[in-house]
């Protein structure tokens, strides 16, 4: 059905965002170390705890989309790293990295013909993939646009 495969389309492209804005890989490409856990004046976080945060998010959004079993993070603390800086010299490329393969798992979810995305999801309360889908786009949309911020507060070229 080709509106079928259109909304599948659509919504592979949301999810990868840079539509209307930077994309994810254009934002967090290039922070210094020195600067991923510095907090500007009068910023809410750090860079890093707000990348932990998106990829926190999304990894449990995707669970809950593909997984009964899955148990969610205690809220709100769950979902936000435990410290301002990252851990070690490694861990913003890994959170970058774990992020991607979640984003590309989302999307191979909406892709695939065999995924109802109107379906109620068998363990949820009324959520859709789709609902589902859409709340990932939503909110790294949203915090991608804190990343830029944050990226203009402390010069990040």
């Amino acid at each position: 059905m080709p509106t079928d495969r259109a909304l599948r389309n659509h919504l592979f492209e949301l999810l990868r965002g840079g539509n209307a804005h930077p994309g994810f890989d254009e934002v967090v490409r290039g922070w210094p170390a020195r600067l991923q856990g510095h907090k500007p004046a009068g910023a809410p976080h750090t860079p890093w705890e707000v990348l932990e945060h998106m990829r926190i998010a999304q990894w449990d959004i995707l669970e809950f989309s593909r997984n009964p079993r899955h148990v969610s993070p205690r809220f709100p603390d769950g979902y936000w790293p435990p410290t301002p800086k990252p851990p070690g010299r490694s861990a913003w490329a890994a959170s970058v990295r774990a992020f991607r393969r979640d984003l590309g798992a989302m999307q191979t979810l909406v892709r695939k013909p065999s995924t109802d995305l109107f379906a109620p999801i068998s363990h949820g309360d009324g959520q859709t993939i789709l609902r589902e889908a859409l709340l990932v786009a939503d909110h790294n949309a949203y915090h991608l646009g804190h990343l830029m911020a944050l990226r203009r507060f402390l010069g990040v070229s």
